[in-house]
């Protein structure tokens, strides 16, 4: 559902709280803890994974390589904000990310099998959680109806390999996940009459005719 209050700074909006919600719940579980050093948390990073790794960070990068119109929910009409100016739907947008983990095998915690571990878990949570509202929204996502869907996309090995040689990297182990609706609002207003009332026909009713 697109809430009507969403303004640009939707995007950055949704990356901060899926990065907030990843670094909470991965941290909070029990597994992953016990695969960690005493005293290491995790860190869900929106860098590239390289940019991650050079900065000396542990975790996953959470990195948001695409941004495309929704098709679906594009031709929404404008809607009233006063009597006499009308303002033009948020533009629909979806984001796609790539879940890296970025870890090393120092202090003794074996690299790989802790990396699958991480996108197991990640998997798991948006598995339960497909939708993201409520609390877990941050800054001008947190109003009410607002909420994001997340969604596991299954990329084409060639695909998920032009990303990374966009990137100048070898290949590695990550997800895509596409995250629908992300309202992009509309600052320009129309100027137009008030409302036309009209009476529909053997009901004797008042209805607004809309422009």
């Amino acid at each position: 559902m697109i809430a009507e209050t969403c303004m640009s700074t939707a995007i950055r909006d949704t990356s901060v709280s899926l990065r907030m919600l990843l670094e909470s719940r991965l941290n909070g579980d029990a597994e992953v803890k016990a695969m960690l050093p005493p005293g290491v948390t995790l860190a869900v990073s929106l860098n590239t994974p390289e940019e991650m790794g050079e900065s000396g960070e542990r975790g996953l990068s959470l990195w948001l390589y695409r941004i495309v119109r929704d098709g679906a929910t594009l031709n929404l009409p404008p809607r009233r904000v006063a009597p006499d100016r009308m303002r033009l739907a948020p533009m629909p947008v979806l984001l796609h990310y790539l879940v890296t983990p970025v870890f090393s095998g120092a202090q003794g915690v074996p690299a790989p099998e802790f990396e699958q571990i991480l996108l197991g878990k990640v998997l798991q949570l948006f598995h339960e959680s497909p939708c993201v509202r409520g609390a877990d929204l941050l800054g001008t996502l947190a109003v009410p109806d607002q909420e994001l869907t997340i969604r596991l996309e299954t990329l084409s090995l060639d695909d998920v390999t032009r990303v990374w040689d966009a990137l100048d990297r070898s290949y590695q182990l990550c997800l895509s996940y596409e995250v629908s609706v992300v309202p992009i609002d509309a600052r320009r207003e129309m100027l137009t009459g008030p409302p036309v009332m009209v009476f529909a026909s053997g009901s004797g009713l008042a209805e607004e005719l809309r422009p």
